[in-house]
């Protein structure tokens, strides 16, 4: 049985750094259909039935850029047998955004709380028990980096592959919404209702492109509801859900992470910012690193050392007689080789 499992996480939250070690070297990097957008995709390397595909980063499933709409319908329209939700554990309330909208496309999906080293050692702590409980979907602790964490969260992808389990819809909304919502749903038809309610939420929030899909003959009483639910919300009914989302995610960090002691203890990166940032110096310690940076390449008086060339120019000199005594070398094994004047010369110059 050949499964497949999609990788989608925000920019810079570990997806590559994990694609890379459950896939190892059987990957294959294209592009996808109609756009320049990367197209990567392996094997796992641990069961060659299991493909994985690495979605582009994005922080949410709003079609505001080719990447979150490349990601967006793989997932809607393609339909993949589980999703693993990559989450910055460090910045697990910003992350939790785009974990609630997969949610809402009801697509079987794992969560795996990376960089959960970092957590550590800032001294916090995530309950993931209770985090899986509150969303209703597995959350598996890893490091990405260090491949901790990756035999657990493979497994827990297959077996919810398997299974089909999706999460359970997210009571999110106040009435009025949900209503709306429910409606759209109802007049949308079909017989997938998750699809459905996916697609009725994307409407009231005036995502075009799912208002392009619409029939003609349910356009106009979709567009009275959605009207309504605009005005019910102060005429943004897109703000509003996400503040609804983001409320949420709130209450689920307060539930499931503690933080540590906090000191007020300069780090090492604190202290360098301050000289470095500061508004008297920062600009002479630029001019300074510049200046290093082009003595050391360019200058044949380092240092202000007359004769004393620059690591650059050594280099440079080094390469030159490197290549000149590499160049007779080959011209005199071409000449002894009775090769042609044209050849020596296409070959050496």
């Amino acid at each position: 049985m050949s499964i497949t499992i999609a990788l989608a996480g925000n920019p810079n939250c570990g997806k590559t750094t994990l694609f890379n070690e459950i896939t190892g070297s059987r990957q294959h990097v294209g592009n996808w259909p109609g756009v320049t957008v990367d197209k990567k995709d392996g094997i796992y390397k641990k069961n060659k039935e299991v493909t994985i595909l690495d979605l582009p980063g994005t922080y949410s499933l709003s079609p505001y850029s080719a990447e979150e709409i490349v990601a967006r319908d793989y997932i809607v329209k393609e339909k993949p047998d589980a999703v693993i939700n990559i989450v910055d554990a460090t910045s697990i309330e910003r992350n939790l955004y785009l974990t609630l909208q997969i949610m809402e496309t009801r697509i079987p999906m794992v969560v795996a709380l990376n960089m959960m080293d970092e957590v550590a050692a800032r001294g916090d702590k995530i309950d993931c028990e209770k985090l899986s409980s509150t969303l209703g979907i597995p959350v598996v602790p890893i490091v990405a980096r260090s491949g901790k964490g990756m035999h657990e969260l493979m497994d827990a992808a297959i077996q919810v592959a398997k299974s089909g389990h999706k999460p359970e819809k997210v009571e999110l909304f106040d009435n009025e919404l949900a209503n709306a919502i429910d409606s759209i749903a109802d007049i949308l038809g079909g017989t997938d209702s998750a699809e459905n309610n996916w697609k009725a939420i994307k409407l009231v929030e005036n995502d075009e492109v799912v208002g392009k899909t619409v029939p003609e003959d349910k356009k106009s009483a979709i567009e009275t509801l959605v009207k309504a639910a605009n005005k019910n919300a102060d005429g943004d009914a897109e703000a509003k859900i996400a503040d609804y989302r983001y409320r949420y995610i709130s209450e689920v960090v307060k539930s499931c992470v503690k933080k540590g002691h906090r000191t007020n203890q300069e780090t090492k990166s604190d202290k360098l910012d301050k000289i470095l940032t500061n508004r008297i110096l920062a600009l002479p310690i630029f001019a300074g690193v510049m200046y290093l940076l082009f003595a050391c390449t360019f200058s044949e008086n380092f240092l202000f050392i007359e004769g004393l060339p620059s690591p650059g120019v050594w280099l440079a000199g080094v390469v030159e007689g490197l290549w000149g005594a590499l160049t007779g070398v080959l011209e005199a094994g071409l000449e002894a080789a009775g090769a042609a004047g044209w050849a020596v010369f296409l070959v050496l110059r």
